[in-house]
């Protein structure tokens, strides 16, 4: 490989494991409040490392940067009590959760978690080295979970690209693509237009369209033929 493209390669992957940590923690869990000030005290949402030219990554950065300008002087108990409830009647919900963060519940008609698709994912993770924490006690196809394995499949590329095995390499980019077709770019992008429909807060909006668009801008890199979207 040219040090030309060595070098593209190197910053692209750099990117997708930055970019798809990020989410990935954002979006699994329950907010933290100290985490959330390092995010604007650091100016994280000021840009993105990448898809920046992807019309959802832009609306999310504006959303994203706004709320962070609302908040630079630390976050309010009555803010962070907004976005505590916002990711509670989102992804939790009181009588309906309004944005399900589980791929299984797009797949049948019941909204059913623990499904075909959660040990497929469980099954692509095992591959990959990775286990979940609460094995068996929540489903493994959480959107955060499934973002941030796409930031993995990231760094593992970018360590066999350091290593010069170009097997290795391309296999980890084919595994990026058999995932993506199969999963995230199959439920994520309906996910993402749930949250931004029903989201209260420009954060969880902002993390919306970032998330949406990352996954185009993954996509496109990888030239991905975008599969048959599902829905609820």
């Amino acid at each position: 490989m040219k040090q030309a493209d060595f070098e593209m390669q190197k910053s692209v992957l750099m990117g997708e494991a930055l970019l798809f940590g990020l989410l990935g923690k954002a979006l699994y869990g329950d907010p933290d409040k100290a985490w959330l000030e390092t995010l604007i005290a650091e100016d994280v949402f000021a840009e993105v490392p990448f898809g920046a030219e992807q019309a959802e990554v832009k609306l999310g950065l504006e959303l994203l940067q706004r709320w962070s300008s609302e908040n630079q002087g630390g976050i309010s108990e009555a803010a962070f009590k907004e976005i505590k409830q916002d990711q509670l009647l989102l992804f939790i919900g009181l009588d309906k959760v309004l944005a399900p963060v589980w791929e299984s519940v797009y797949f049948n008609q019941n909204r059913l978690v623990f499904q075909e698709q959660t040990l497929q994912v469980r099954e692509w993770f095992s591959r990959f080295g990775l286990q979940i924490e609460r094995l068996n006690r929540e489903p493994d196809d959480h959107i955060g979970l499934e973002l941030s394995f796409m930031a993995h499949l990231a760094s593992l590329a970018l360590h066999a690209l350091s290593e010069d095995d170009v097997q290795k390499f391309e296999d980890i980019l084919q595994a990026q693509r058999e995932f993506l077709s199969q999963h995230l770019l199959r439920w994520g992008p309906p996910w993402a237009r749930l949250v931004v429909e029903h989201a209260r807060t420009d954060y969880y909006r902002g993390l919306a369209h970032l998330a949406h668009g990352a996954l185009l801008a993954i996509a496109g890199q990888l030239e991905i033929e975008l599969p048959k979207e599902v829905s609820l």
